[in-house]
C-alpha cells in the first residue's frame, strides 16, 4: 500500500470533500501537525512513497534521506520557498503544487489586515471586551495611495479591491507584469522601487520569496517609507529585514505592521514583533477558510492520486 506523510493542518483541521477524495485513494495515511522542522523530517524521512506536505522543511537532506522510496512531493498551497526545488529536481523527484486555488481568499484577509491597522480595530476591540470605552481616531483608505508588489494572481485581486476602494494604484514588478489589467485597473507602473515606497501610504506585499526578494526591504530603504505608513505583509516574513523593521516600528517611522506571516512560524516567546503596540500578526489563516481550503486540499490530492496513477498532475513545479 502506499504510504503518504500528511502534514498541513489547514487540510486536517477543515472539513470537506477532500477528506472523502483522500480516503478514496486507499493510501496509508500517516499525520503530523506541521509545519515540521528539518530535524522532524529527518526522523521520518525514508518511510513515505508521497509527501502531502504544508511548510515543511523539505531540504536537500531531507529528500536525499527519503530516498529510493519516496516517489512524490505534492505542496498543499503555492508557496515552495520551504521545498528545495533545486535539489529535488537534481535528485528526480517531482514536486507538485496547487496554483490559482487561493488568490481570492487571500486578497480578502490583505484587506482585513489593511482595514484593521488604519482604523485601529484589534486595540479599539480589545478595550471594549476589558470593560473600557476607549476611543481612538483612525484613518480612512479612500484617496490614498496603494503600492502593490509584484502582480500576480493574488495582488490582481487585492487591485480589484482597491480600484472599489477608492485607492490609487501603484505597482512594482520587476519579472512579471501583466499591461492589459494594470491598464484597466489604472495601476501605474514604477521601475524604481525606492520610488514606490517614496510614494506608497500602503504597502502590500505580493511577490515569492527568492534570493532576490529576501529582506527586499531593508535598513537601507525602509526609511525612505512615509511615518504614515502601513505595510501589510500577506506574502512571506523574510522578504522584510526583521531587525531594520522592528527599529522602524519602535521609533514610529512607520504607522503600522499588519501580516500574517512571520520569519518564524509558530515564533518563539520573544519574537522581537510580539507585543508592539503598531502590529498585528495573525497565524498564517490567510488562505485558511472553508472554501479556499476544500478547494487547495482536493488539488494536491488530485495531483497525488494522478501522479500515482501514472496521469499528468494539475501542476508540476519541476521537470524530471
Amino acid at each position: 500500500m502506499t504510504r503518504v506523510l500528511l502534514t498541513t493542518t489547514s487540510f486536517q483541521d477543515t472539513p470537506g470533500v477532500h477528506h472523502d477524495l483522500l480516503a478514496k485513494a486507499g493510501f496509508e495515511i500517516v499525520r503530523e501537525r506541521g509545519p515540521l522542522s528539518e530535524a522532524r523530517m529527518l526522523e521520518l524521512a525514508g518511510q513515505f512513497d508521497a509527501y502531502l506536505c504544508g511548510d515543511d522543511a523539505l531540504t536537500r537532506v531531507v529528500i536525499a534521506k527519503s530516498l529510493p522510496r519516496l516517489k512524490v512531493i505534492s505542496k498543499y498551497g503555492i508557496g515552495l520557498d520551504k521545498i528545495d526545488v533545486k535539489a529535488a529536481t537534481d535528485l528526480k523527484v517531482p514536486v507538485l503544487f496547487t496554483p490559482g486555488v487561493n488568490h481570492t481568499t487571500v486578497a480578502e484577509h490583505t484587506f482585513a489586515l489593511m482595514l484593521a491597522a488604519v482604523r485601529n480595530l484589534v486595540p479599539e476591540a480589545n478595550y471594549v471586551a476589558k470593560g473600557q470605552w476607549k476611543r481612538i481616531t483612525g484613518s480612512e483608505i479612500c484617496g490614498k495611495t496603494l503600492g502593490i508588489i509584484g502582480l500576480g494572481r493574488i495582488a490582481k485581486e487585492v487591485a480589484v479591491r482597491a480600484s472599489a476602494f477608492g485607492l490609487k494604484i501603484i505597482g512594482y514588478g520587476e519579472h512579471y507584469w501583466d499591461e492589459d489589467f494594470a491598464r484597466w485597473f489604472r495601476i501605474e507602473r514604477y521601475e524604481d522601487f525606492n520610488a514606490l515606497l517614496r510614494d506608497s501610504d500602503i504597502l502590500s506585499l505580493h511577490t515569492k520569496l527568492t534570493a532576490e526578494t529576501r529582506h527586499l526591504i531593508n535598513a537601507s530603504n525602509i526609511g525612505l517609507l512615509r511615518p504614515n505608513a502601513v505595510i501589510v505583509n500577506c506574502a512571506r516574513g523574510e522578504i522584510i529585514e526583521l531587525a531594520a523593521l522592528v527599529a522602524a516600528l519602535k521609533a514610529n517611522k512607520i504607522l503600522a505592521y499588519a501580516a500574517d506571516v512571520l520569519d518564524q512560524e509558530p515564533p518563539p516567546p520573544d519574537h522581537p514583533l510580539l507585543g508592539l503596540p503598531n502590529v498585528i500578526i495573525t497565524p498564517h489563516i490567510g488562505s485558511r477558510t472553508n472554501e479556499s481550503v476544500q478547494r487547495q486540499a482536493t488539488c494536491a490530492v488530485e495531483n497525488l492520486t494522478r501522479f500515482l496513477a501514472g496521469k499528468p498532475p494539475i501542476a508540476q513545479a519541476n521537470q524530471v
